[in-house]
């Protein structure tokens, strides 16, 4: 009985020493999965914006990543390294924890965490000829009228006290053609320039363009393989739901590193494949909450739906919509499984942006070519919920909770505009005739949208409506 007692005992202990060590190794994982995270941020980061849009590592660091990181130890112990000959940037913490993306030429720069990178596509489909005409010269459009001039030193301007604006790109298309434009320094009229959420945008067009074709459908159940079964619940969620954000999936967006959609976009090979493991956590339809999975979610069914492949969805981008608008510095950068990032890793200069903000503002039509389905705009622009969030933009329309702030301070009720964090965006004003992209690096309180106010209703003096 005794040597059985003892047995036991040895067990329940061995039992107990296991328990703890999944406890002990869960929190670890739980507690690292940020730096992981934060290695991966700056590796792609820094990997896009050296490689891509040419800017200098160290500025992009400093500008752009550093002040995420804080001061602490994150930040006195994270080393990263750009490889010039080979097109890659390496991040780490402690020596740990890499994560290295790939410059991987036309298709932008791809993270690869301890996997070898898929080869960069085939041969690229050259960009389609431009539908409309340009919408400026080679040169930078200088303004003339002291107004846009006064306009434009202001929005340039630093506060007194706090962080700066660190604009980059203002572009400001009147009628169909650029009025005005500045660039910070390092940064020109062919500089592409990432988007952030504004790439959102690009997905709402790519979707349309397919509803309009019929390959897409806004309010039947999605095509997502994993919830294919007519019991599941998330079998009802919609296209219409994934673009409003209305999706019911818990993926929820903080930024924080810790949360579902920091996981997927930089630990993860298979970004929508992740989100489409996601339970339901409200019934599709009924609840907003934006997150960045329901975007990736689109993509992965745009690209299904033009043959599956990395090629085929980049070469449908380029022959149906950046082609046509004359975009021709844009960049799309996928996932290992080869589905456009679009919630995040979109590059285009200033005025291809304004290109797509006037595919917008003239009703998906581009010179008498219709590339977005009819009431696509209206569609796009229309409040979800009791929100002022579209189908991919913030509107202004039904004035509901920050839009009415934005129209007490003078922009227009017709008004909406893509947006995307460190303030960059694309404004479109229907009313006025009038484009307006912003692009920086901006750690101001909401990315300084007071100071985009301002200028807008400078804007709208120095140009008024006709």
């Amino acid at each position: 009985m005794r040597s059985g007692g003892i047995r036991r005992g040895l067990w329940f202990v061995a039992a107990i020493a296991v328990v703890a060590a999944l406890g002990v190794g869960f929190l670890y994982v739980r507690r690292m999965r940020p730096v992981s995270v934060a290695t991966g941020t700056i590796a792609q980061v820094l990997c896009t914006e050296v490689f891509v849009s040419h800017l200098a590592a160290e500025d992009v660091y400093r500008e752009t990543l550093a002040p995420a990181l804080g001061s602490g130890l994150m930040a006195n112990h994270v080393h990263w390294s750009a490889d010039r000959q080979h097109r890659t940037v390496t991040a780490t913490w402690f020596g740990r924890f890499a994560s290295t993306a790939v410059y991987r030429g036309a298709a932008g720069c791809l993270l690869s965490r301890g996997h070898q990178p898929p080869p960069p596509p085939p041969l690229l489909a050259p960009f389609a000829a431009a539908w409309q005409p340009e919408i400026a010269g080679p040169q930078i459009v200088e303004p003339s009228d002291p107004a846009l001039v006064r306009a434009l030193d202001n929005v340039f301007a630093d506060p007194a006290t706090g962080p700066a604006r660190d604009i980059k790109a203002i572009v400001v298309v009147k009628d169909g053609q650029v009025v005005a434009e500045r660039y910070a320094p390092g940064v020109g009229i062919d500089t592409p320039l990432l988007g952030y959420s504004v790439g959102k945008l690009v997905i709402n067009a790519l979707a349309g363009i397919l509803v309009g074709q019929g390959r897409l459908h806004l309010d039947t159940p999605a095509p997502i393989a994993a919830w294919a079964a007519g019991d599941d619940p998330r079998h009802a969620i919609t296209l219409d739901n994934l673009l409003r954000m209305t999706s019911g999936l818990a993926i929820p967006e903080t930024d924080t590193g810790l949360d579902a959609v920091s996981r997927m976009l930089y630990t993860e090979p298979d970004m929508a494949g992740f989100a489409a493991q996601a339970p339901l956590e409200h019934k599709p339809g009924s609840v907003w909450a934006y997150s960045s999975g329901n975007t990736l979610l689109t993509a992965r069914m745009i690209a299904d739906a033009v043959g599956g492949t990395e090629a085929d969805v980049l070469n449908f981008a380029r022959t149906a919509l950046f082609g046509p608008l004359g975009m021709h510095c844009a960049v799309i950068e996928t996932d290992a499984a080869g589905t456009p990032v679009g919630s995040t890793f979109i590059l285009a200069s200033a005025r291809d942006w304004a290109r797509l903000g006037l595919l917008y503002l003239n009703d998906g039509v581009v010179a008498g070519h219709r590339v977005l389905p009819d009431g696509w705009v209206s569609y796009t622009r229309r409040p979800t919920l009791n929100t002022d969030y579209g189908a991919g933009v913030s509107t202004n329309a039904g004035a509901n909770g920050p839009a009415k702030g934005r129209i007490r301070a003078g922009m227009p009720e017709d008004a909406f505009f893509a947006s995307g964090r460190l303030g960059q965006r694309i404004y479109i004003l229907p009313s006025q005739r009038l484009v307006v992209v912003r692009f920086g690096v901006t750690q101001l309180p909401d990315f300084d949208i007071a100071g985009d106010l301002r200028l807008l209703r400078e804007l709208n003096v120095a140009l008024p409506s006709r």
